[in-house]
């Protein structure tokens, strides 16, 4: 089962027990249909959730979390820590496509309750339920003891390649969660300003944990990956869960952080974004260019430079199309 979790899952395969040992000790709890837990002997340091497949085209981040399945069960990838494996939306990932019927992504803090017919609604509702209750078994007197890191791959490419976005809960920023980020080889950081319904917000807020979505690379078929461009978050996340600490970067090493300023809504299938669909995330543009209309809607860039992130013009109506954010990363550094 462990061997080759990914295919074990995209097969709907079950294990014939719930849980069961691991021969260097480490117990483990099969919670669901791709979610699965590990505890190691002795002393716990902190709690860990890793989900990917949270949309089912984001596949580099799935390989890359089932070989570290497959590790855990080898014994060579060190367990230090209590650690909720999470393959999202597995209807998706067997039919290589984002989501069904609604992104799931877009369902958490009780969202799923409004679209009771969505496919994706029901295991929104598993994924809290589980997350819930893996963090509310933490333990409470551990500085730092609850992460949640989701992996995600971007739809286009992207000025910066590899990036990490923090849910906005009102909680002071940390700098643990940003040397973390800095082992993660990340060239950039969102930083959100108002709430929403993503799953890391909904585990940064009800759970406390520390919570980001990392963007790796972007969307790809199974197979055609190439994770040792990821080899730097891998092993940040391997250490994490192994009770390691991040290691440093270099001098030359720079985090560019930038914080959403405006957001583009697509109000009706008239709608129209001015953004060609080969423009990279992070594409900045000039003080005055129209970048969407909608009816009597219009977004215009009023600061000197802004830059998109996540233009999709495809969303339904009265989702997001696109995130609009500044660089800040000297002021958001300077408040750490």
């Amino acid at each position: 089962m462990f061997a080759n979790f990914l295919d074990f899952v995209l097969d709907g395969k079950k294990p014939a027990l719930t849980e069961g040992r691991l021969p260097g000790g480490v117990k483990w709890t099969w919670l669901g249909d791709g979610i699965v837990r590990f505890e190691p002997e002795g002393e716990v340091l902190q709690s860990v959730v890793a989900s990917a497949g949270i949309h089912g085209d984001e596949t580099a981040p799935i390989e890359m979390l089932s070989m570290l399945v497959a590790d855990i069960a080898s014994g060579k990838a060190a367990l230090k820590s209590r650690l909720l494996v999470i393959f999202g939306n597995i209807d998706a990932m067997r039919a290589s496509c984002r989501y069904r019927d609604d992104d799931l992504n877009r369902l958490f803090n009780g969202r799923y309750l409004e679209l009771a017919a969505s496919h994706e609604s029901p295991r929104a509702a598993e994924l809290e339920n589980v997350t819930r209750a893996f963090f509310a078994e933490a333990d409470a007197d551990l500085t730092h003891a609850k992460w949640h890191i989701d992996m995600h791959t971007a739809i286009r490419p992207s000025v910066f390649e590899q990036f990490a976005l923090l849910p906005y809960t009102g909680a002071p920023l940390s700098r643990v969660m940003f040397d973390w980020l800095q082992d993660a080889g990340l060239s950039a950081v969102l930083l959100h300003k108002e709430k929403s319904n993503t799953f890391t917000h909904f585990t940064a807020e009800q759970s406390g944990a520390l919570a980001c979505t990392l963007e790796l690379g972007k969307v790809r078929a199974f197979g055609h990956n190439d994770l040792s461009r990821f080899a730097a978050s891998d092993a940040a996340l391997r250490r994490l869960i192994g009770g390691l600490a991040p290691i440093a970067p270099s001098d030359d090493a720079t985090l560019k952080i930038f914080t959403v300023v405006g957001q583009i809504d697509k109000q009706s299938e008239q709608f129209q974004l001015h953004v060609a669909g080969d423009v990279a995330n992070f594409t900045p543009f000039a003080r005055g260019t129209v970048l969407a209309e909608d009816d009597d809607y219009t977004y215009e860039v009023l600061r000197d430079e802004e830059r998109i992130v996540f233009p999709n013009p495809t969303v339904k109506p009265g989702l997001r199309a696109g995130l609009m954010v500044i660089d800040t990363t000297q002021e958001t550094f300077d408040s750490l």
